[in-house]
């Protein structure tokens, strides 16, 4: 059948051994038969009785939690496609050697269902027999002749599509359940890809886990689904070792976790923990924020060289003999031995903490070679007892003294003294004076701690203990971290590997990424591969062309995106007079018409609308805007959501904060400009573009952020502006 037919204009043959007439109604009995097997794959498991088979109640329980997230990852989610495709081999492949069944037609799905003999009705997209039905193509078709995608309205299958990879009449063609799929609109949480993984994303979705991997995406290329689908395969091919080491999501904020929570359950994985840079350090209560400059110097690298200093400014060589005291006898060990000992754990490339707890036992081993030479024979417990001597562990503290984190930060940004001891050298006298707080805290507790103290913190903490290390860690929007902030998520995965997901245009703050290669040699990968991926399933392709004037200013080493969308119409820019609130009347700014001229015309002429004027046309343009299908985000400047709130209330429009699930009921979302990096929807109203830009520390900050907000809906996006509009947008 052609690439763009539908089920029922279907007349070719189908492989399908069913002997119904109707190509679709098979297809239908064949979900409706893989539903059942599923549903009594759960109930297989709920029926077990686990009375029997544990030694004890910690065993019972783990079993039991066990059991119950089986059951929970075994259940059919109603709107969601069980299988979304199928693969036609021309030669029988077989299962990668599970059984004896070998089969030349496989339905992909989200899971693996099987019936009740065990033969499989769908299989694990994750599966190797699944991915030809991402990489094949007419030019390698992968052994498949055929490959059929499905359709579905609801939940409910209500067409196919297929794509004979052999036949050379169809080499023109494209998919147009694959774009619809791409296109549909977005209500309620992200969704996953898992139907529309292209080729160079299922590259990255299925490399292998001992390396990193670095994805240098442009807005809408679904770098940020890559990397969850990456977690999911990768926790289908290495179940049992992630299940020890652990995976971790890190994003960079609530609301953007919050939106993606649903992408991995809704793949059956149901154990990845999520966090944000601030709750992986959250050693003390955030309650402060630095200026820029103080926030930069703080997350420079080299604060962890002057972090190490001061972590040892402590240690002193010994001067005094150690004397030890047992029973009437008195073991002496001198001061040059306790320098020898304290000085070979100064070179050796220990943590601070585990030295200090080797160095007592190191002197009670001395202890005990003098008894030996004077005839005991002492055994382990006398070595124990001997470090726990009372001059052991005043020696110890002399030489050693134990450090808390918290409290070495805290004198490094009170203590003047002790940060020029500590910085010379490494930081000038005026970033000294930058990173010290102006008036010392009288304590720990009342310290305004910002999130630059609190990775300060995570890194002495670390040099005093190991960080635990996870088996993954995926790395979303890493554009924005400083190198201070990697070597923290660096920390969690030292044994492990990584997936590193951004844009260097999109990085919005002061200390933002200026190369991946600077970015992971602090994240402690250096070398890891790097991929780009820059076609935009996303974005219109007028959207992403208008936003892309951007980028000489903001990632001048970065090329354009492609998008693989063509829409007119989607774009439309519009200058608000006092005059003029209503967007009914603004048919001169519509860029479809890609009138240049037009938009520098009007933007000198037409004076500054007042902010009434403003406010009363974004309204209107939400109004108008929620008559399409889909959710709409409001994205404006952090200083104009309250007004715009005020607004919408007194409009009688309701409105979610980000993050929030989006409902048919409840589609509009009040999105603060700098909370909107990683959201989408389906139609953007952006208010007064200048009022983004001016929130920034910076106008080169300012533009990547309105970068950012550009880049935000799949289908249509709104322009409404008082002032005039950066340069790069008015050419």
């Amino acid at each position: 059948m052609p690439a763009h037919a539908s089920a029922d204009q279907s007349s070719s043959p189908d492989p399908s051994p069913d002997p119904s007439p109707d190509p679709l109604q098979r297809e239908r009995a064949h979900l409706a038969a893989s539903r059942a097997a599923l549903r009594a794959m759960r109930a297989d498991v709920e029926s077990l009785d686990l009375s029997d088979v544990t030694g004890n109640w910690v065993n019972a329980a783990i079993l039991q939690r066990e059991m119950s997230d089986r059951i929970k990852a075994l259940a059919d989610l109603a709107h969601t496609p069980l299988f979304f495709g199928r693969l036609d081999y021309l030669h029988a492949p077989g299962l990668d050697g599970a059984g004896d069944r070998r089969d030349e037609q496989f339905y992909i799905g989200r899971r693996h269902v099987h019936d009740g003999h065990g033969d499989p009705m769908v299989i694990d997209w994750r599966a190797p027999v699944s991915q030809p039905f991402y990489r094949a193509s007419r030019k390698d078709p992968l052994d498949v002749g055929l490959r059929r995608r499905f359709g579905y309205t609801g939940g409910e299958l209500t067409a196919y599509e297929d794509e004979h990879l052999t036949d050379p009449a169809e080499l023109d063609t494209t998919s147009a359940l694959l774009a619809a799929e791409i296109e549909r609109p977005r209500v309620g949480p992200m969704r996953d890809i898992v139907a529309t993984i292209q080729p160079e994303q299922d590259e990255i979705v299925r490399a292998d886990i001992h390396g990193t991997v670095c994805v240098q995406g442009a807005p809408g290329t679904g770098k940020t689904a890559v990397g969850l689908h990456r977690v999911a395969y990768l926790l289908y091919a290495h179940r049992e070792r992630l299940a020890r080491t652990g995976t971790l999501v890190i994003g960079p904020n609530r609301s953007f976790l919050h939106y993606i929570e649903q992408v991995l359950p809704a793949l059956g994985e149901l154990d990845v923990a999520q966090a944000t840079v601030e709750e992986l350090v959250s050693h003390v209560a955030v309650a402060g924020a630095d200026l820029a400059d103080t926030a930069v110097v703080k997350g420079d690298a080299r604060m962890a060289a002057v972090l190490q200093r001061a972590v040892r400014s402590g240690i002193r060589l010994p001067t005094e003999p150690c004397v030890v005291v047992r029973g009437s006898r008195r073991w002496r060990v001198p001061a040059y031995e306790l320098e020898e000992l304290v000085q070979e754990l100064m070179d050796r490339d220990i943590r601070y903490g585990a030295a200090l707890a080797a160095l007592p036992q190191r002197i009670a081993h001395a202890v005990l070679v003098k008894m030996e030479n004077g005839g005991e024979a002492p055994d382990d417990r006398v070595q124990d007892a001997v470090a726990r001597n009372p001059a052991v562990k005043a020696a110890v503290k002399a030489a050693w003294p134990a450090v808390d984190p918290a409290k070495l930060v805290f004198r490094l940004l009170s203590d003047p003294e002790f940060l020029a001891a500590c910085a010379d050298g490494i930081l000038t006298p005026d970033e000294q004076r930058t990173v010290r707080w102006p008036k010392p805290p009288r304590s720990l507790r009342t310290a305004p701690w910002s999130l630059a103290d609190a990775v300060l913190i995570d890194e002495a903490r670390d040099l005093v203990e190991r960080t635990h290390s996870l088996g993954h860690v995926v790395l979303d929007e890493a554009q924005d971290l400083s190198p201070m902030q990697y070597r923290a998520v660096g920390r969690r995965c030292t044994t492990g590997s990584a997936t590193v997901l951004g844009d260097i245009a999109q990085g919005t703050t002061p200390w933002a990424t200026a190369s991946w290669a600077e970015a992971l040699e602090h994240l402690g990968k250096p070398g890891s591969r790097v991929e780009a991926l820059t076609k935009t399933f996303r974005v219109p392709s007028e959207v992403i062309g208008y936003a892309s004037r951007l980028l000489p200013g903001i990632a001048p080493d970065l090329a354009p995106a492609e998008s693989v969308r063509e829409s007119r119409g989607a774009l439309t820019v519009r200058r608000i007079s006092p005059a003029d609130p209503s967007p009914d009347d603004s048919a001169a700014y519509d860029s479809a018409a890609d009138d240049s001229a037009a938009l520098d015309a009007a933007s000198a002429l037409t004076p500054p609308a007042a902010p009434a004027a403003l406010t009363d046309a974004v309204v209107a343009a939400c109004r108008e805007t929620l008559r399409q299908e889909g959710s709409v985000g409001l994205i404006a400047a952090d200083a104009r959501i309250p007004l715009l709130a005020a607004a919408l209330d007194a409009a009688g429009l309701p409105h979610l904060d980000p993050g929030t699930e989006t409902t048919a009921e409840s589609r509009l979302t009040l999105v603060p400009a700098t909370l909107a990096k990683g959201l989408e929807y389906d139609y953007v109203v952006l208010d007064e573009p200048a009022a983004i830009v001016d929130g920034e520390p910076d106008r080169r900050t300012g533009l990547r952020r309105l970068y950012v907000c550009l880049t935000r809906p799949v289908s249509g996006l709104t322009v409404l502006h008082s002032r005039d509009l950066p340069a790069a947008l008015r050419v």
